[in-house]
């Protein structure tokens, strides 16, 4: 495998780790995000995989997307480099976690609202600067009303004002505003919790919730009653908790 230019990435009892490696800020360029989404396309494809954290180096977690990769010439590409990366990250069926410091300005906040958990330090800052440069940011005009509401979405993308870790999670941005100098281990606790998991029913927790998403609740009710039922039930991982749980032991997961 060839040597990574722009990341880090560990691996190690179920959980990915990759961390964001392109001084100062970790701004993302085309051949950033090309390296990013070969990683993220690897890691989609592994059913041994409990979760996914995304980290950063240095002083920024990212602070956005090359403005030279805005201009004419290369806007296509850009953009369709971009979006690649919200594609796979909604791919992987496991559970993604942002573990942000420092600036996550304009596209990086716009990776990390595609995680489904943001843990930050208290000295983070979140916001979506675009407007500033007379862009707006495509993928957060999609994602940030159904975490935040329409209103205050359309205050971060018209003002772009920059908030704390406090008033981001006052909002619904991100799960947890922790200590600059916990975050590590705030991170690394909720990733244990989840590895303690069935990588299956790991999986199949994240589709109960995702497949849902919009749905009326009779039809949701339905779908979510025929997963458990017909997939979940199937599993000699549930069987494997049930006994477990009778016989006073930990459980041993079979991944199936």
């Amino acid at each position: 495998m060839s040597e990574l230019k722009y990341h880090k990435i560990q691996k190690a009892d179920g959980v990915a780790r990759i961390t964001f490696a392109r001084p100062k800020h970790n701004v993302l360029n085309i051949d950033m995000m090309n390296e990013f989404n070969a990683e993220l396309e690897t890691l989609s494809a592994d059913q041994d995989l409990k979760c996914l954290v995304i980290a950063g180096e240095g002083p920024s977690w990212c602070a956005g997307v090359e403005v030279a990769d805005h201009k004419p010439a290369l806007v296509d590409e850009m953009i369709a480099t971009f979006n690649r990366i919200f594609e796979l990250i909604d791919r992987i069926e496991v559970p993604t976690l942002a573990a942000v410091h420092g600036a996550c300005l304009g596209g990086g906040l716009e990776v990390a609202i595609a995680c489904d958990i943001i843990v930050a330090a208290q000295r983070a800052l979140f916001g979506q600067p675009e407007i500033k440069l007379g862009f707006f940011p495509p993928y957060a005009a999609i994602r940030l009303p159904q975490l935040v509401g329409p209103a205050k979405a359309i205050e971060i993308c018209t003002t772009g004002k920059r908030y704390t870790a406090a008033e981001a999670q006052a909002m619904g941005l991100i799960s947890q505003a922790v200590d600059d100098q916990q975050l590590d281990e705030a991170v690394s606790g909720l990733v244990k919790e989840i590895q303690a998991g069935s990588p299956l029913i790991i999986r199949l927790n994240k589709r109960a919730v995702k497949h849902h998403l919009g749905m009326g609740f009779p039809q949701a009710l339905r779908g979510v009653s025929d997963l458990f039922l017909k997939t979940l039930m199937q599993t000699e991982d549930t069987l494997e908790g049930i006994r477990s749980f009778e016989e006073k032991r930990q459980p041993v997961w079979k991944n199936r």
